[in-house]
């Protein structure tokens, strides 16, 4: 079928129908439902029509995309039909409806929300400065909340509709933002993952959250999956940067680059603002606060995905009472450099933009200069950028001159004992004990403290002087550092604590959108997460009973609360395992809450949350990546040199693991490969170390994460041992508590 330019229509041929469509050749595009009746409102009315000519101009095919000048796909039907629904994002959109409308409210009920009421308070203050992409971006409030409106729209015109899932495949950067946005906006859900992934997690990803649709960071990574994605159902893919002249394949989906959906939006807009009657040709439906914003995914390919299914009122919660942790004002600078489909990026860019914040957006190799350029008062990380920041002071001071390096240590272990004094007497100090210090011994205890630490005060402010503002002036980080995603070393906590720079750590969980608890800045308990985010109720439960424990003993940690996600995707069995009727989650970690003083060294620390590790398999890199060790320990037991393995690196920077050789099998292997005698019985440790890493190198090279050190047991994991359940399950968490010395000396 060719493409229609123009088409009669004569009234005659319509008298007697109830219905009437207009179809154009399949390259045809949706323009949207509104388009349709304000194009066709000169000829439909109650089913009595004039005779007009409908022009409908060509729709053109390159790469699948269109010009400006493409044709609409018209329909038109009759008052009797079911119109199509507009899903949108209440206070964001509220211009569609009318003022005397009751649902006209300034109340946030969806995510897209904020960005209305950030224009309006901010304006044309900077809110965000994308400088590393072509080409940089500078956005104000003002201009990022139109962008998001004419990228939705644009997804409306395309062809989005209200709960579709659209895969969002692209890395951290403005436009994610805006895309993001801009599919929730559309009553849509967005499927978000980074650019790092293999292409088989991406396409397992894409399928089990039945995607129809994909915007993708660049043409690099489309040209890297498109033989596998092209063959899946797909309505469209959007490039958020480059052209599409620098995709190797066309495929037979049609594709669009950034500024043509946002060109699109902003002429669909335009036609909606200009009409007296906004609501004539489709149902205006707001998001609600239950809907589904975005399915996040946690375990990567092992095993069936699950898909946290996470609504607007999960994220809402966040977005409103992240500012007991980040007290954030106008004008704060902020360095984002995380993945936004990690779920703690996101949820705290979303508040950021909230206080009218002005962020800058870097990456592992700028870090150092952005932070020395920008002199940033935030930034929200990882525990694993606190640690690199340490490593380099530290490697900096051990460069320098003899003399420099004794005065920079010196003053840095004097201002280690101020703190350490300085938290004895503001009552900051963690303790299991449940019963608190005689009176007496508390006040004996804060004198003690105070006045060890007023002699050392001097020296701690001399060392402000003379060695931390050089360290300040390079880091920024003026107001704090916010750490979350894992576990923060206390070295490193306490060393940023010495030298006057602020650290916050926090905990949560993608299943809580994510944040649940966190140190506070007026209350900084050092070895803790903090105290429970408003709306959030811990309970510790005994791992085998589930009785709930009182504070002080170790147990299991559930949490209960608005942020709560709704479930995993097609997954009731793993929901039903993780999530009670009466709402309460098992995070699958293992702590403690503080308990309660009224007095002594302890008694700021009352509630506070401490974790001690993982009660489930996952690990946690210090990256916030999360790993599922059975699909690398599968792979490595493929070998025969290996009899027994269990992967290591909870909080540290990479995998390690424990590993029972199979001596035989391994001194056979050492003697074809000529690397003992023949004769040789034996095998030295460092020629097995070696060989084992051969191995593993071997049988876990197509995985997504490598083994780095390995420790290897002379002793195989039994029953009699108990390292092993009696249906001969490792035990993993005794094997790492038997052999925690060792792991330590491996990561160090």
């Amino acid at each position: 079928m060719n493409p229609v330019s123009i088409v009669s229509v004569s009234a005659s041929a319509w008298v007697n129908q109830m219905a009437t469509t207009i179809f154009l050749t399949p390259n045809s595009i949706l323009r949207n439902s509104f388009d349709c009746g304000h194009a066709l409102q000169f000829l439909c009315s109650n089913h009595k029509f004039r005779s007009r000519q409908i022009f409908l101009r060509k729709c053109y095919g390159s790469r699948g995309g269109f010009s400006l000048n493409r044709g609409f796909l018209l329909f038109c039907q009759s008052k009797t039909e079911e119109m199509q629904i507009r899903r949108y994002s209440p206070f964001l959109e509220s211009v569609l409806l009318d003022a005397n409308d009751a649902s006209v409210s300034d109340e946030w009920r969806a995510v897209p929300d904020i960005w209305r009421s950030s224009a309006e308070k901010y304006g044309d203050r900077v809110a965000l400065v994308d400088p590393y992409h072509d080409p940089p971006s500078n956005l104000t409030y003002k201009e990022l909340e139109q962008e998001i409106l004419d990228f939705s729209e644009g997804l409306r015109v395309v062809g989005v509709k209200p709960e579709e899932k659209i895969a969002l495949f692209a890395d951290n950067s403005c436009r994610w933002l805006v895309a993001d946005q801009g599919i929730m906006a559309t009553g849509a859900i967005n499927v978000a993952r980074g650019s790092r992934s293999s292409v088989e997690e991406l396409s397992q990803i894409y399928n089990h959250s039945d995607s129809v649709a994909l915007a993708v960071d660049s043409p690099e990574l489309l040209n890297r999956f498109s033989e596998e994605f092209y063959s899946k159902p797909i309505k469209f893919i959007v490039l958020l940067w480059g052209e599409k002249s620098s995709l190797v394949s066309e495929g037979k989906v049609p594709i669009f680059n950034y500024k043509e959906i946002l060109d699109l939006g902003r002429d669909s807009r335009k036609i909606m603002l200009d009409s007296d009657d906004k609501q004539q040709y489709c149902l205006h439906e707001p998001i609600k606060p239950d809907d589904v914003a975005a399915l996040v995914y946690t375990s990567g390919t092992s095993g069936n995905p699950k898909g946290v299914i996470l609504t607007h009122r999960n994220l809402m919660h966040q977005i409103k009472n992240l500012s007991d942790i980040v007290p954030a004002v106008g004008g704060d600078k902020f360095l984002s450099m995380l993945p936004p489909w990690h779920c703690y990026e996101r949820a705290c860019e979303y508040f950021a933009f909230t206080c009218g914040i002005e962020q800058f957006y870097t990456n592992v190799r700028k870090l150092k200069d952005d932070l020395r350029q920008y002199q940033p008062n935030y930034v929200i990380s990882v525990p694993l950028v606190y640690e690199t920041l340490y490593s380099g002071i530290q490697k900096q001071i051990s460069s320098s001159s003899t003399v420099l390096k004794f005065v920079a240590l010196t003053f840095i272990r004097i201002s280690l004992a101020y703190m350490e004094f300085k938290r004895i007497y503001e009552g900051t100090c963690l303790t299991r004990n449940q019963k608190q210090p005689p009176y007496l011994v508390s006040i004996s205890d804060w004198l003690w403290a105070r006045v060890i630490a007023a002699l050392l005060w001097p020296l701690h402010v001399l060392g402000k002087i003379l060695v931390y503002r050089n360290i300040h002036s390079a880091l920024g980080i003026s107001k704090a550092g916010i750490s979350g995603g894992g576990c923060l070393p206390s070295h490193v906590d306490k060393f940023f604590e010495a030298i006057d720079v602020k650290l916050l750590n926090g905990y949560g969980l993608t299943e809580t959108s994510p944040v649940v608890a966190a140190r506070r800045p007026n209350c900084n308990v050092v070895g803790s997460v903090g105290h429970p985010i408003r709306h959030i109720e811990f309970k510790v439960v005994d791992s085998e009973t589930s009785e709930v424990l009182p504070p002080g003993l170790s147990g299991i940690l559930k949490v209960r609360g608005p942020p709560v996600m709704k479930g995993y995707y097609k997954n009731p069995g793993a929901t039903k395992h993780v999530l009670d009727d009466d709402g309460w989650l098992n995070t699958g970690d293992i702590g403690w809450i503080a308990p309660h003083h009224s007095t002594g060294r302890s008694r700021r620390c009352g509630g506070v949350v401490v974790l001690e590790g993982r009660a489930k398999d996952t690990i946690v890199l210090s990256t916030g990546e999360n790993i599922e060790p059975a699909e690398l320990e599968e792979a490595a037991l493929r070998s025969s040199l290996i009899q027994q393995i269990v992967v290591i690196g909870q909080d540290q920077r990479r995998l390690g693991a424990i590993i029972v050789p199979n001596k035989e099998e391994a001194l056979i292997a050492a003697k074809k490969l000529s690397l003992v005698d023949i004769d040789a019985s034996d095998l030295s440790n460092d020629r097995m170390t070696n060989l084992l890493y051969e191995e593993l190198r071997k049988w876990t090279s197509g995985r997504s994460f490598q083994i780095g050190p390995i420790l290897i047991a002379d002793e195989p994991f039994t029953i009699d041992s108990g390292l092993m359940t009696p249906t001969m399950k490792i035990r993993r968490d005794r094997i790492v508590a038997q052999y925690k010395d060792q792991i330590d000396n491996l990561f160090k």
